[in-house]
């Protein structure tokens, strides 16, 4: 890094689509992006339990396909 300015700059991760469609392109993401989440399928079955929603549908796993 050259310019010091540059670490107190982030970049978003190029995106798919456009207007309401547009996403972040998941091939691009890493880990330095805040992509990993390993407890989110706990996190929302135990969030569907409380709420007394349990549809499997809608769990992230689901999502993911």
């Amino acid at each position: 890094m050259s310019d010091p300015l540059d670490k107190a700059t982030s970049k978003a991760p190029p995106t798919l689509g456009e207007g309401c469609l547009s996403r972040y392109d998941p091939e691009a993401m890493s880990s330095e992006d805040g992509t990993e989440f390993p407890g989110a399928a706990e996190l929302w079955q135990q969030l569907q339990k409380e709420s007394g929603t349990g549809k499997s549908t809608d769990s992230p796993a689901a999502l993911k396909s």
